[in-house]
């Protein structure tokens, strides 16, 4: 990495530039909350809560390896506020979803991030 490619944007300011676009990639009723990492700079923490009876709920942190590439970790799920098995392939395919709308939104934030 080149130090022209480190992420430069104050992490207060990337965390809303995240809530605000995150919000319109989800689909379904789904909510988001995106907040910063205390102990990582370049690190955002994401909560996602589907809509409807299934009430899961999805704790990813966001690390911005440069201004363009993220690392995205899958840290808790949960239903009905227990942790519960990932690894099923239903949860799978939701938890691949919820990683495609992540790297959407950083791919949106583009603009923003590699200025």
């Amino acid at each position: 990495m080149s130090t022209n490619d480190k992420l430069a944007v104050p992490q207060a300011d990337l965390a809303q530039a995240w809530r605000d676009t995150l919000s319109q990639r989800l689909g379904n009723g789904d909510t988001a909350s995106v907040l910063e990492d205390e102990k990582h700079a370049d690190t955002l923490l994401v909560h996602i809560q589907t809509s409807g009876r299934q009430m899961l709920e999805f704790d990813f942190s966001v690390k911005y390896i440069d201004s363009r590439e993220i690392d995205i970790q899958l840290s808790d799920v949960e239903k009905d506020g227990q942790s519960t098995d990932e690894r099923t392939d239903s949860m799978q395919e939701l938890i691949s979803d919820y990683r495609r709308h992540l790297h959407e939104t950083a791919q949106a934030l583009h603009h923003y991030t590699h200025a």
